[in-house]
């Protein structure tokens, strides 16, 4: 019995033993991996560190006038950032700030920023000329992760702004993305609530970037076919009605005008009215056109009323020449008088 106890405490004590060695082993290994796991991710941070400095390119700054500033980058882009001046007059210290603060938006975002230009008081009217490298896509990424989020807010249109500049306005990557790729398979955002319909913007989102949204309305007297196809309730048919009347009536006057249209009704011109606008045309001359050219007009339509238009203002001042009194004299109904008062005329006299 003696010998047994003996030999039970015997091997608890060898038990005790080995579990004490494996413990002190597997935490000089926990330690050591702990201190690989330090060691990888200080590697890590380094080489992300050195990759954005760097930029897998160096960028190239120019300090230079205005003239040698367009030999280095293009015209247009030197244009749109240059104040107005011939570049030899100091700014302000206050014009320069408000400068910085307009161009802050887009300059040095990314890196491949692109061509930025900018000018400081310091320099006495001088171009500081910033052209970026075209840096490689993951110098990119690595560049747009490790920077952090900044959301910003600036004015843009849904359907031509840039998958950087979404990303700026507060999307991901991936979002900007999928915006993109909507656009490229034919998708148009024609009004702010389009956007806001896109599953990837958040409501909370659309309400920050709502005030900010610029879409540009269709101007009537400048669209094509292709243009004027792509409002809604507007066909092929209609489109090529659009511009053929616009032809006949020398530029339209006013967006109802559109409702001339044969079967062009209210419901379908409520349809698009926030999404058209009616740029500058050319005044119609209604005082100086021959007659063959007046009866061209879908007002006046008929060589009759064209040659009784001419007779009249031919016997009177061009003081006394007016759509008005066209109607007063009964050369004008009422309706085409009516119509006709809410064009673009050239005054009378004008060009004679």
């Amino acid at each position: 019995m003696r010998r047994r106890r003996k030999t039970s405490q015997t091997e608890n004590y060898d038990d005790n033993k080995s579990t004490g060695a494996s413990l002190k082993i597997g935490a000089v290994a926990l330690t050591f991996l702990v201190i690989g796991y330090q060691a990888a991710l200080f590697v890590n941070s380094s080489a992300v560190a050195q990759l954005i400095a760097n930029r897998d390119a160096p960028d190239t700054v120019y300090v230079t006038d205005e003239a040698l500033a367009r030999r280095i980058l293009d015209a247009e882009s030197v244009q749109s950032h240059i104040p107005p001046g011939n570049g030899t007059k100091a700014q302000s210290p206050a014009a320069s700030g408000r400068r910085d603060r307009q161009k802050s938006a887009g300059d040095g975002e990314g890196l491949d920023g692109g061509k930025a230009v900018r000018t400081d008081a310091d320099y006495s009217g001088r171009v500081i000329v910033r052209r970026d490298a075209q840096h490689s896509g993951d110098a990119q990424r690595i560049y747009l992760k490790q920077r952090g989020k900044k959301v910003e807010s600036f004015p843009f249109d849904p359907n031509t702004v840039s998958v950087a500049d979404l990303q700026r306005l507060g999307f991901s990557e991936k979002q900007a993305l999928s915006i993109d790729a909507y656009r490229k398979k034919g998708g148009r955002f024609r009004r702010p609530s389009d956007f806001a319909k896109s599953y990837v913007v958040a409501d909370s989102v659309f309400s920050r970037l709502e005030p900010y949204i610029r879409i540009p309305r269709v101007d009537i007297n400048a669209a094509d076919s292709a243009a004027f196809d792509a409002l809604p309730g507007i066909g092929a048919y209609y489109a090529s009605k659009m511009v053929e009347y616009r032809q006949r009536l020398q530029g339209y006057s006013y967006p109802e005008q559109l409702m001339d249209l044969k079967n062009f009704d209210e419901e379908r011109f409520r349809g698009l009215a926030d999404l058209i606008t009616v740029g500058e045309a050319e005044p119609y001359a209604l005082w100086t056109l021959p007659p063959e050219q007046l009866a061209e007009h879908p007002y006046i339509g008929s060589r009759a009323i064209a040659r009784s238009i001419v007779l009249f203002r031919e016997n009177h001042s061009p003081e006394e020449l007016s759509v008005k009194a066209l109607a007063e004299a009964g050369i004008l109904d009422s309706l085409v008088a009516s119509r006709l008062s809410r064009c673009r005329i050239a005054p009378p006299g004008n060009g004679e």
